[in-house]
Protein backbone atom coordinates (compact mmCIF):
# COMPACT_ATOMS: atom_id res chain seq x y z
CA UNK A 1 0.00 0.00 0.00
CA UNK A 2 1.20 3.55 -0.86
CA UNK A 3 1.91 6.06 2.38
CA UNK A 4 -1.65 6.38 2.73
CA UNK A 5 -4.18 5.87 5.67
CA UNK A 6 -6.33 4.73 2.95
CA UNK A 7 -6.04 1.85 0.18
CA UNK A 8 -6.36 3.80 -3.08
CA UNK A 9 -8.15 1.49 -5.68
CA UNK A 10 -8.72 2.42 -9.62
CA UNK A 11 -11.76 0.95 -10.61
CA UNK A 12 -11.01 0.73 -14.45
CA UNK A 13 -13.96 0.36 -16.73
CA UNK A 14 -14.42 -2.08 -19.20
CA UNK A 15 -14.57 -2.01 -22.95
CA UNK A 16 -15.24 -3.91 -26.22
CA UNK A 17 -12.23 -6.86 -26.69
CA UNK A 18 -12.04 -7.41 -30.67
CA UNK A 19 -12.76 -10.36 -32.69
CA UNK A 20 -8.84 -11.50 -32.54
CA UNK A 21 -9.76 -11.61 -28.88
CA UNK A 22 -7.23 -9.01 -28.58
CA UNK A 23 -7.91 -5.79 -26.19
CA UNK A 24 -10.19 -2.98 -28.14
CA UNK A 25 -8.14 0.40 -28.16
CA UNK A 26 -10.46 1.56 -25.50
CA UNK A 27 -9.97 -1.23 -23.68
CA UNK A 28 -6.22 -0.81 -24.11
CA UNK A 29 -5.96 3.00 -23.12
CA UNK A 30 -8.52 2.69 -20.40
CA UNK A 31 -5.98 -0.52 -18.82
CA UNK A 32 -2.61 1.74 -19.24
CA UNK A 33 -3.75 4.63 -17.95
CA UNK A 34 -4.70 2.56 -14.48
CA UNK A 35 -1.77 0.93 -14.99
CA UNK A 36 0.49 4.16 -15.61
CA UNK A 37 -1.54 5.78 -11.80
CA UNK A 38 0.08 2.15 -10.42
CA UNK A 39 3.07 2.74 -11.53
CA UNK A 40 3.65 6.57 -10.30
CA UNK A 41 2.18 5.27 -6.93
CA UNK A 42 -1.25 6.96 -7.05
CA UNK A 43 -3.14 3.60 -6.42
CA UNK A 44 -2.48 0.87 -4.21
CA UNK A 45 -4.65 -1.85 -6.56
CA UNK A 46 -6.39 -1.94 -9.89
CA UNK A 47 -9.66 -3.19 -10.12
CA UNK A 48 -10.32 -4.20 -13.83
CA UNK A 49 -13.84 -4.93 -14.74
CA UNK A 50 -16.33 -6.26 -17.74
CA UNK A 51 -17.44 -9.64 -18.77
CA UNK A 52 -17.61 -11.59 -21.66
CA UNK A 53 -19.08 -9.58 -24.77
CA UNK A 54 -19.17 -9.76 -28.33
CA UNK A 55 -15.63 -11.93 -29.06
CA UNK A 56 -13.12 -13.83 -27.20
CA UNK A 57 -12.65 -13.73 -22.94
CA UNK A 58 -14.07 -11.00 -20.85
CA UNK A 59 -12.62 -7.76 -20.66
CA UNK A 60 -11.38 -8.07 -17.50
CA UNK A 61 -9.41 -10.77 -17.98
CA UNK A 62 -7.97 -9.63 -20.93
CA UNK A 63 -7.55 -6.21 -19.34
CA UNK A 64 -5.56 -8.31 -16.50
CA UNK A 65 -3.22 -9.68 -19.14
CA UNK A 66 -2.30 -5.95 -20.61
CA UNK A 67 -1.78 -5.20 -16.76
CA UNK A 68 0.44 -8.24 -16.08
CA UNK A 69 2.39 -7.81 -19.41
CA UNK A 70 3.10 -4.04 -18.26
CA UNK A 71 4.60 -5.49 -15.18
CA UNK A 72 1.90 -5.28 -12.46
CA UNK A 73 1.95 -7.81 -9.94
CA UNK A 74 -0.95 -10.39 -9.65
CA UNK A 75 -1.03 -9.18 -6.05
CA UNK A 76 -2.50 -5.59 -7.04
CA UNK A 77 -4.41 -6.90 -9.39
CA UNK A 78 -8.65 -7.57 -9.09
CA UNK A 79 -10.84 -9.10 -11.90
CA UNK A 80 -14.62 -8.44 -12.14
CA UNK A 81 -15.44 -10.43 -15.37
CA UNK A 82 -19.22 -10.78 -15.26
CA UNK A 83 -20.51 -7.33 -15.89
CA UNK A 84 -22.09 -5.64 -19.02
CA UNK A 85 -22.68 -2.40 -18.27
CA UNK A 86 -20.85 0.72 -16.21
CA UNK A 87 -23.59 0.50 -13.50
CA UNK A 88 -22.97 -3.33 -13.41
CA UNK A 89 -18.98 -2.73 -13.81
CA UNK A 90 -19.53 -0.35 -10.74
CA UNK A 91 -21.87 -2.80 -9.07
CA UNK A 92 -19.94 -6.02 -8.90
CA UNK A 93 -16.50 -3.93 -8.05
CA UNK A 94 -17.66 -2.46 -5.25
CA UNK A 95 -18.22 -5.80 -3.84
CA UNK A 96 -14.80 -6.53 -4.25
CA UNK A 97 -13.03 -4.26 -2.11
CA UNK A 98 -12.95 -2.25 1.15
CA UNK A 99 -15.77 -0.02 1.82
CA UNK A 100 -13.67 2.26 3.24
CA UNK A 101 -10.88 2.35 -0.06
CA UNK A 102 -10.63 5.58 -1.58
CA UNK A 103 -11.89 5.10 -5.53
CA UNK A 104 -10.55 6.27 -8.54
CA UNK A 105 -12.20 5.71 -11.79
CA UNK A 106 -10.86 5.23 -15.16
CA UNK A 107 -12.50 5.40 -18.67
CA UNK A 108 -12.35 7.45 -21.10
CA UNK A 109 -12.71 11.37 -20.46
CA UNK A 110 -16.06 11.40 -22.69
CA UNK A 111 -17.33 8.19 -20.02
CA UNK A 112 -16.17 9.57 -16.95
CA UNK A 113 -19.30 12.10 -16.06
CA UNK A 114 -21.50 9.32 -15.95
CA UNK A 115 -19.78 6.98 -14.23
CA UNK A 116 -18.79 9.64 -11.52
CA UNK A 117 -22.66 10.36 -11.41
CA UNK A 118 -23.13 6.81 -11.20
CA UNK A 119 -21.00 6.23 -8.40
CA UNK A 120 -22.05 8.71 -6.14
CA UNK A 121 -25.65 7.73 -6.89
CA UNK A 122 -24.84 4.74 -5.75
CA UNK A 123 -23.62 6.09 -2.56
CA UNK A 124 -19.55 6.10 -2.74
CA UNK A 125 -17.65 8.73 -3.17
CA UNK A 126 -14.75 8.48 -6.05
CA UNK A 127 -12.40 10.67 -8.39
CA UNK A 128 -11.93 10.30 -12.08
CA UNK A 129 -9.09 9.76 -14.12
CA UNK A 130 -8.95 9.68 -17.75
CA UNK A 131 -6.04 9.53 -20.54
CA UNK A 132 -6.01 11.28 -23.39
CA UNK A 133 -8.32 10.51 -26.29
CA UNK A 134 -6.95 9.01 -29.31
CA UNK A 135 -10.02 9.20 -31.57
CA UNK A 136 -10.58 11.42 -34.38
CA UNK A 137 -13.24 14.43 -32.98
CA UNK A 138 -15.93 13.09 -35.11
CA UNK A 139 -15.92 9.88 -33.40
CA UNK A 140 -15.82 11.50 -29.88
CA UNK A 141 -18.36 13.56 -30.42
CA UNK A 142 -20.54 10.57 -31.20
CA UNK A 143 -19.67 9.30 -28.00
CA UNK A 144 -20.74 12.31 -26.25
CA UNK A 145 -24.26 11.76 -27.53
CA UNK A 146 -23.93 8.29 -26.59
CA UNK A 147 -23.32 9.05 -23.06
CA UNK A 148 -25.61 12.56 -22.64
CA UNK A 149 -28.61 10.21 -23.69
CA UNK A 150 -27.30 7.15 -21.39
CA UNK A 151 -26.95 9.30 -18.66
CA UNK A 152 -30.72 9.70 -17.37
CA UNK A 153 -31.10 5.63 -17.35
CA UNK A 154 -27.83 5.15 -16.05
CA UNK A 155 -28.99 7.89 -13.08
CA UNK A 156 -31.72 5.88 -12.50
CA UNK A 157 -30.96 2.32 -12.27
CA UNK A 158 -28.08 3.64 -9.41
CA UNK A 159 -31.01 5.34 -7.61
CA UNK A 160 -33.00 2.10 -7.51
CA UNK A 161 -29.87 -0.03 -6.15
CA UNK A 162 -29.01 2.21 -3.81
CA UNK A 163 -33.03 2.19 -2.20
CA UNK A 164 -33.37 -1.09 -2.65
CA UNK A 165 -29.72 -1.89 -0.92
Amino acid sequence: MTAHDVEIIAIVLGAAVGPDGEASPTLALRTEHGVALWRAGRVDRIVLTGGVGRHGSAEAVVAARLARTAGVPEAALVIEDGSATTFDNLRRALDLIPRDAAIVLVSNRWHLPRAWLTLHLMGRRGRVSGPAGRAPWSGTVVMILRETLATPLAAARALRWRFRS
